[in-house]
């Protein structure tokens, strides 16, 4: 609940099935689970020392955000494009013989970004700098995604 507003979605995910037929499997976000989401990604990640992660679903639909500087970060777009990047990578996988891939890493002057899976549908998009190390990101997304799927799935 957040004021006198109760937070509720439902996210209907295509799945494949046996033929061409898709069915749609609903995907049911409420408050409780969006805040569960939010204080697991703050308590392995950012108190950890990374700048921003944002939690997204396969179409680009932001989750949460969370994070030191996620009022000067264009959220939106890095959700829509991190989205589109996995999808293209995925294809990229099954190229050369590989089912997908389960991260993506960017190493830049100032900053790092890391993409990682959650599961099927989700993908966590971490920010950071010099001083978090991509080890320490790597085992803390291992670790948080368990629990986010945990979460989601209950």
């Amino acid at each position: 609940m957040y004021g006198n507003l109760t937070l509720f979605a439902v996210i209907e995910y295509p799945t494949l099935t046996t033929g061409e037929e898709w069915d749609m499997q609903d995907f049911i976000l409420t408050a409780e689970i969006l805040d569960k989401a939010r204080n697991a990604i703050e308590g392995a990640l950012i108190q950890a020392g990374v700048r921003n992660a944002l939690l997204i679903d396969g179409a680009g639909n932001i989750l949460s955000n969370c994070g030191h500087d996620s009022d000067d970060l264009d959220a939106i777009s890095l959700a829509a494009l991190a989205a589109a990047s996995l999808g293209a990578t995925s294809q990229i996988a099954k190229l050369i013989g590989e089912e997908d891939f389960s991260l993506l890493f960017h190493k830049g002057k100032n900053g790092n970004i890391h993409f990682g899976r959650i599961g099927d549908e989700l993908i966590l998009i971490t920010i950071f700098g010099e001083d978090v190390s991509l080890g320490l990101v790597r085992c803390r997304v291992a670790d948080l995604s368990a629990t986010l799927l945990q979460i989601f799935e209950g």
